[in-house]
């Protein structure tokens, strides 16, 4: 098992440790400068957007090519707020990331008297080339308002569906919540753990995790894979493939590289704010820009860590999505 008891990224120290990430670069996590008009119970961003003064496009795209050319390679999430509240907005951000990179966006599909379900599969057709995937919430207990669950089958661009398990969630409904999506082309499931409540000690725990044991019941367990930040439990259900993830609620570990005797601040993630700042944690901590562009590089951590026998096209659906 991975050893994740580390140095929190709180470390007053952390500027003064050189820059540490993975091949390709930290993922750069944006967050988009307009609001949505959901109130998810589990969301730590809500409170940023009751004030938007200085909130910029052109400065989160100005900051997106200093990314760019640090690190062109890293993988950009688009997250907020809500990406697709403003589809000119977003149009303008994507279209200066180069295609050596991949696009994430976060998002609930929001239809609307001022943007309809044509809308958003136009966009999708127009930016197939360059968006990855799709990450769709659909949760189980309806915190948002939810577009017509046809229009993921209509999307130009790979998604996947993403339901955070919030506290005391209704087991009896994860059956009939899977049946909902198992029919629709390409759906995939990723169940989440509430990830402000998740800890170095209980991110690969499994024999206290009751939400691994209610999908343990109804699913066929296919393995975990996982590195020091964030893992993965992998099911089939019914053919279709479903995660339960969870991730530490930090981007930045301090690790000491006892080969060389260097310490380092490991990067997973990097947030470029409403207003273009970039951060390099989310509890408000300030990227080191000049630092980062002498950034050091290991190999990705993911690996797996049980793996069950699986066979055919789900077996390598599997690999080739981590």
């Amino acid at each position: 098992m991975i050893d994740i008891q580390k140095i929190r990224s709180t470390d007053p120290l952390q500027l003064r440790h050189p820059y540490k990430t993975r091949e390709g670069g930290a993922t750069v996590t944006v967050f988009v400068p307009y609001n949505c008009n959901n109130h998810c119970p589990f969301c730590i961003n809500k409170e940023e957007y009751n004030n938007m003064d200085g909130f910029s496009v052109e400065k989160i795209c100005d900051s997106i090519k200093l990314m760019d050319k640090i690190t062109p390679y890293c993988d950009f999430v688009f997250t907020g707020g809500e990406p697709f509240a403003n589809l000119e907005s977003l149009q303008k951000m994507l279209d200066i990331i180069p295609h050596t990179h991949k696009i994430y966006i976060n998002t609930t599909l929001p239809v609307s008297q001022f943007q309809s379900e044509e809308d958003i599969i136009t966009f999708t057709r127009r930016n197939k080339n360059k968006i990855t995937c799709i990450n769709v919430s659909r949760h189980m207990q309806h915190y948002v308002q939810e577009s017509n669950d046809r229009l993921l089958g209509r999307l130009a661009v790979p998604f996947r569906i993403n339901c955070v398990l919030y506290k005391n969630y209704p087991v009896t409904g994860i059956v009939p919540y899977l049946e909902r999506f198992h029919e629709i082309p390409g759906a995939s499931i990723q169940f989440r753990f509430d990830y402000t409540e998740t800890t170095p000690d209980n991110l690969y725990e499994e024999k206290n995790d009751k939400i691994l044991r209610d999908l343990k019941r109804i699913a066929r367990y296919i393995g975990l894979d996982g590195c020091r930040m964030r893992c993965g439990f992998h099911f089939d259900y019914k053919g279709m493939e479903m995660t339960y993830h969870k991730t530490l609620p930090y981007s930045t570990i301090i690790e000491r590289d006892e080969r060389n005797e260097v310490t380092y601040a490991i990067l997973y993630d990097i947030l470029i704010k409403q207003n273009g700042d970039i951060h390099s944690d989310w509890d408000g901590t300030m990227l080191d820009v000049s630092a980062y562009e002498y950034v050091s590089y290991e190999p990705y951590d993911l690996k797996w860590l049980q793996r069950c026998e699986v066979s055919g096209m789900f077996a390598h659906k599997v690999c080739a999505a981590l």
